[in-house]
């Protein structure tokens, strides 16, 4: 080690891939590499997490889908990225830039610099991985001996990405899950029109009901090896889901885009449980997305456009004359018809999605509630409180004891 300038190679390698470099030594970061201007390095909201990671090359891949490259010799850590092979929304951007307590005035600085991180495929992060570790650790290893870290994906999942899937999912369904063959969900017609009727509907409740006693019907033969068939059936599935959420009122990009990033999750696994769960959890994930969206038994195209609005912009103060504009309507007769339809007011819903929102990062974040209140776009933390009692009947700081006790 003592033979080799890390600083120069990591300079080279940063320069050459575009994405941001660091050397860590003893849990201490001592270089830093980006060509891309970033607020603070996104690395921040999942270190401990990546700097957990002990083999000589590994990989963590965040519930936003970036992946960082990991290689450890001693002392030293590499850490290289984040880098994604799927289109961010700007609201999924925000959130990260909020998780690093990027200041607000400096969000959209944040939000652009990760737009210009190159977009690198995994394994081209982790050659150039391999090629260090055989240069510094006298180590060979191809990217067969690489594997995901799902004790280290686990513990990020449970503070994370747990309110993005049904609470009770690990609880009940994976104890349903336990002595069962695993199965496809992907096997009759018969099943996957049950499937996509859950997910257009976005009825959580009845399709964890239906998981528990589904069907052991066995599914087509698409590789003769197993994981090849699992991860084959895997990308059937998440076909059928996406269009199924579309259907259902989804944004059409937010559903491929999604679909992209799960396949991909998928292609980095190579066991049975891992993609198991994983289907388990985006077909999940659809679904409730889908919930989120219906706030009528039917809702119509018109309903669908102004909460998809809503959802891309929770990070903002949401003006109703902006959103009318954006969606090509006059504000009084959108204002009326939507009240019409739900026999609520826009505003009022508005704010109960954004109460919403503040609920999951009260309940799964320790941001200050300052914080959380800025980046909801409200005017005030007191205006934030009043808005939190209304929709929930308790204070911010009552609502995050009560729940994290």
């Amino acid at each position: 080690m003592e033979t080799l300038d890390l600083n120069y190679i990591c300079t080279v390698i940063g320069n050459l891939a575009g994405i941001p470099i660091r050397i860590f030594q003893s849990s201490t970061q001592v270089f830093y590499r980006s060509v891309v201007s970033l607020p603070k390095d996104p690395i921040i909201a999942f270190q401990n997490n990546i700097l957990s990671l002990d083999s000589h090359v590994g990989y963590f891949v965040t519930p936003y889908f970036h992946y960082y490259g990991v290689l450890n010799s001693g002392e030293y850590k590499i850490v290289i990225g984040p880098s994604i092979q799927t289109k961010q929304s700007e609201q999924t951007l925000r959130e990260l830039a909020f998780r690093c307590d990027v200041p607000p005035d400096e969000t959209d600085d944040f939000v652009a610099g990760m737009k210009s991180i190159i977009s690198m495929p995994l394994n081209s992060i982790l050659q150039i991985l391999c090629i260090l570790n055989y240069v510094i650790n006298h180590e060979k290893l191809n990217l067969d001996d690489i594997t995901i870290q799902e004790a280290e994906q686990a513990k990020l999942t449970e503070v994370t990405e747990a309110e993005r899937t049904v609470n009770q999912f690990d609880n009940d369904i994976n104890n349903d899950i336990n002595g069962m063959e695993v199965q496809d969900l992907h096997n009759t017609l018969a099943i996957e029109q049950t499937i996509v009727n859950f997910i257009r509907r976005g009825d959580t409740i009845g399709l964890k009901d239906w998981i528990k006693d589904i069907p052991a019907v066995r599914g087509g033969l698409l590789s003769s090896d197993q994981i090849r068939q699992l991860k084959n059936t895997f990308i059937v599935t998440t076909a059928l889901v996406s269009r199924a959420a579309i259907r259902g009122g989804m944004d059409i990009d937010d559903a491929f885009t999604l679909s992209d990033a799960y396949i991909q999750k998928c292609e980095l696994m190579n066991t049975i449980d891992q993609i198991t769960n994983l289907q388990y959890h985006m077909i999940f994930d659809y679904t409730e997305r889908v919930e989120k969206l219906r706030l009528v038994k039917t809702p119509s195209k018109f309903i669908t456009d102004i909460t998809n609005y809503i959802h891309h912009h929770l990070s903002e103060p949401i003006s109703i004359e902006e959103m009318a504009k954006a969606l090509f309507m006059n504000r009084s007769w959108m204002a009326v018809k939507f009240k019409q339809e739900t026999n609520m007011t826009l505003t009022d819903f508005i704010l109960k999605e954004k109460t919403e929102e503040a609920k999951r990062l009260l309940r799964y974040t320790d941001k200050p509630i300052t914080s959380i209140s800025a980046y909801l776009g409200f005017s005030s933390q007191s205006h934030f409180s009043r808005t939190f009692k209304k929709y929930t009947n308790s204070l911010p700081n009552e609502y995050r004891k009560r729940h994290n006790n």
